[in-house]
């Protein structure tokens, strides 16, 4: 059985996808509301972790 690795995102790319700036997405990682790993010292946010965060923050807004 073969699973899909997630997609992995940039910094600047989560950026654009939630609309904040740098200092935000790393306050978001850095709380934890954010995962993200590490790769060679450039950190990447894996697409369902974006999605997960969404989602939180929608429920929390209901």
């Amino acid at each position: 059985m073969t699973t899909a690795t997630p997609e992995l995102l940039t910094v600047s790319e989560v950026m654009a996808r939630l609309k904040v700036g740098r200092s935000k997405v790393y306050d978001l990682i850095r709380t934890h509301r954010l995962a993200s790993i590490k790769i060679d010292g450039a950190r990447r946010i894996p697409t369902d972790a974006v999605r997960d965060f969404i989602q939180n923050q929608l429920e929390e807004a209901a």
